[in-house]
């Protein structure tokens, strides 16, 4: 086990949060972090909002995010970290701070990797103040939090191990995000195609998916789906392919793609062509054309009535269009599911060798044997 020494937080880096308060948001300009913008480590912009320069102004009279401060969030979202990227122009929001460190003393993305380690999830749990609404730490208590580091060698070896699998599934997010768009494209071109007038129940019927409580659920590789999408798994399917699910109580008209055998529960439809020709990737983007979330069909819970729904009114392209369609974006829908299913993988590498290297149990050598293994 490499040595390690004892840091304060303070000794690592210095803390800033935003104003406590909310601006106006807009559509464009500098984003306003929040803490959705977090997941998994990594800074998702598309869902910030936007400040217009005069409040970005007011809100980086205190500080200015920049690239490798670590961002995390003090309310709600505990435990929830990213490190600020290059180029981007931003201002924390509420609930949001950040960590702005000391290079000569610790590695940014280290750092990184040491906020989303067991060990540092322990020290925010201890640290926790529990609120009638929300659970938070206190900044101020937090620069004398004491942590276990390894040298800065150290610090940047693991670093680029892990990063490298991070690396590794943000390009394979690209990849996929590409594929989809390319499909996306391509269903606009066959939808402005030559068409004839229909409704949406001649080309595919949407079927009742089927109650599975949790309790009944039995391990297996099956995704169980809800109307927000996979909630679980099970041994065994509904649909024994991949298709699409749509939101029938609770998310209303809410369009998943889902990749291979599952089970759709009872707040959700599944779809099944029945026409020539559509298939269920043309199901998926035309079904999430349709806007099915104005649907609501209920006051109290929102719903999606099959009848109403299937009767849309919408121009139908030919078959010939719907087969060219389907033979282009067959292929790229293939390509995002399988960089997703190896991004998986390699996520739950991540979360495997995380811990172990954090601690000193797992030198960097066996791990990058692991990563060979694997990738």
């Amino acid at each position: 086990m490499a040595e390690r020494a004892e840091f304060r937080i303070s000794d690592l880096a210095e803390l800033f949060d935003g104003p406590h308060a909310t601006p106006k948001r807009i559509n464009e300009g500098a984003h306003f972090l929040n803490i959705a913008s977090l997941s998994d480590g990594r800074l998702d912009l598309t869902k910030s909002d936007h400040v217009s320069d005069e409040d970005f102004r007011k809100w980086t009279r205190r500080v200015t995010p920049q690239s490798g401060d670590l961002l995390f969030s003090y309310e709600t979202r505990l435990g929830e970290a990213a490190l600020m990227p290059t180029g981007v122009k931003a201002c924390l929001g509420r609930r949001m701070a950040l960590m702005r460190p000391d290079t000569e003393v610790v590695d940014s993305r280290f750092l990184l990797y040491l906020y989303l380690s067991p060990t540092f999830k322990r020290l925010i749990e201890k640290n926790t103040i529990h609120g009638a609404t929300v659970n938070r730490i206190a900044l101020s208590t937090m620069p004398e939090w004491t942590v276990q580091l390894p040298s800065l060698t150290e610090q940047r070896a693991i670093a680029e191990v892990l990063g490298a699998l991070d690396d590794k599934i943000a390009i394979n997010g690209a990849i996929a995000s590409t594929a989809w768009d390319l499909a996306r494209t391509e269903f606009a071109r066959t939808s402005a195609s030559a068409a004839e007038p229909g409704v949406l129940g001649e080309l595919l019927r949407l079927e009742y998916g089927k109650s599975l409580p949790a309790r009944a659920r039995e391990p297996g590789e099956n995704q169980v789906v809800g109307s927000g999408g996979t909630v679980g798994q099970h041994s065994a399917a509904i649909v024994n392919q991949s298709g699409v699910v749509v939101g029938r109580k609770g998310t209303a008209g809410a369009v998943h793609w889902i990749d291979g055998p599952h089970w759709p529960i009872d707040t959700t439809f599944f779809a099944t062509p029945i026409a020539p020709e559509v298939s269920q990737a043309y199901a998926y983007f035309l079904l999430g054309s349709l806007k099915l979330d104005k649907l609501n069909s209920d006051s109290a819970v929102p719903g999606l009535n099959r009848v109403e729904a299937e009767a849309i009114k919408l121009l139908i392209p030919s078959e010939e269009a719907r087969a060219s369609f389907t033979a282009s974006a067959a292929p790229l829908i293939e390509l995002a599911s399988q960089t997703a299913r190896e991004s998986s993988t390699l996520a739950n590498l991540r979360d495997a060798l995380l811990p172990d290297l954090m601690s000193g149990r797992l030198r960097v050598k066996d791990a990058e044997k692991k990563i060979e293994e694997v990738v």
